[in-house]
């Protein structure tokens, strides 16, 4: 079983993102809620195993974490719940594509409306990040 931890979750979201643009991808990050088993499907069966295998950089932010500290993209000081309200992910899992500097590159996955057809979308969003990305 893959645990939550498959997926960590960063000090900053700036570093994350440009040590991701070093490597010419996107930013993932996924806004996840305990106990969410929406959340647990997309992070163990698709962004777990790709970022095993060096496919995506990516990340999760819990949307009830109050407690710790994140940088955000700007260099400013957070935590990850008021960054998800910020980024007015409010529904769990939110998955996102950023560049280096903040800006997202694809539209993003919001839930998962039909399970057996989310690694197509995903895939598609991914494909439009990185092409987004080669064009900064």
């Amino acid at each position: 079983m893959v645990t939550a931890a498959a997926l960590p979750t960063p000090a900053s979201l700036r570093g994350a993102a440009l040590a991701a643009a070093a490597r010419g991808e996107p930013l993932v990050v996924m806004t996840t809620l305990k106990g969410c088993v929406y959340c647990e499907l997309v992070r163990n069966n698709y962004l777990a195993p790709m970022r095993r295998e060096g496919l995506v950089v990516a990340v999760q932010l819990d949307v009830q974490d109050r407690q710790s500290t994140l940088q955000g993209f700007a260099g400013d000081t957070t935590t990850p719940a008021d960054q998800a309200r910020a980024w007015k992910a409010r529904f769990t899992p939110t998955v996102m594509f950023f560049g280096p500097g903040g800006q997202e590159l694809a539209e993003r996955l919001v839930g998962v409306a039909v399970p057996d057809f989310y690694g197509e979308y995903l895939e598609a969003r991914l494909v439009e990040a990185r092409a987004q990305l080669k064009k900064r």
